[in-house]
């Protein structure tokens, strides 16, 4: 099933998809390291609850992921604004106790784009992986902490194929 909603911004699901999710703070805050400690943990938090994280990166001032949501007990897929909610609204709630800081932390609106075929979902995770490289925050893929992937990369391919294969069926 596929469905549509807007907010500021239009967004897009489709059962099955993979995500690519980008989120960011408000005004270009920028996210000590205790601080990107708890939103990387939150984001790991969510991994099997309601997506199967692929990837994610939690830099400074924002946040990418790669994510197929997974369905809940009437065999429907998690709704993305509740995946976004949940991660967005627990990392603030903890970003602001541990930073004594109240108020708006994340923009309103995250941006979603649906991965479109296996050459699209593997440049996306080469994207969240080369993010603190190219932002100067690292020299090579596992020397960022705060960065997040799954260990078998042809297994992510897996999924991304299967789940792709049976939504065209």
């Amino acid at each position: 099933m596929s469905s549509f909603y807007r907010r500021n911004l239009p967004h897009i699901e489709k059962d099955g998809a993979s995500y690519f999710v980008n989120f960011s703070t408000r005004n270009d805050f920028v996210l000590p390291e205790e601080a990107r400690t708890l939103v990387f943990q939150h984001c790991l938090l969510e991994n099997t609850r309601k997506v199967h994280m692929h990837a994610f990166v939690v830099m400074p001032t924002h946040v990418h992921m790669l994510f197929t949501p997974l369905f809940d007990e009437q065999d429907e897929a998690y709704p993305l604004a509740e995946i976004m909610n949940g991660i967005k609204g627990a990392s603030s709630h903890s970003v602001n106790k541990l930073l004594g800081r109240k108020g708006t932390l994340w923009e309103s609106e995250s941006i979603d784009r649906i991965t479109r075929s296996d050459t699209d979902f593997e440049y996306r995770i080469l994207y969240i992986v080369q993010n603190p490289i190219a932002a100067g925050l690292a020299n090579g893929p596992d020397d960022y902490r705060w960065a997040w992937r799954e260990s078998a990369q042809p297994r992510a391919a897996a999924v991304h194929s299967s789940s792709s294969s049976s939504s065209s069926s």
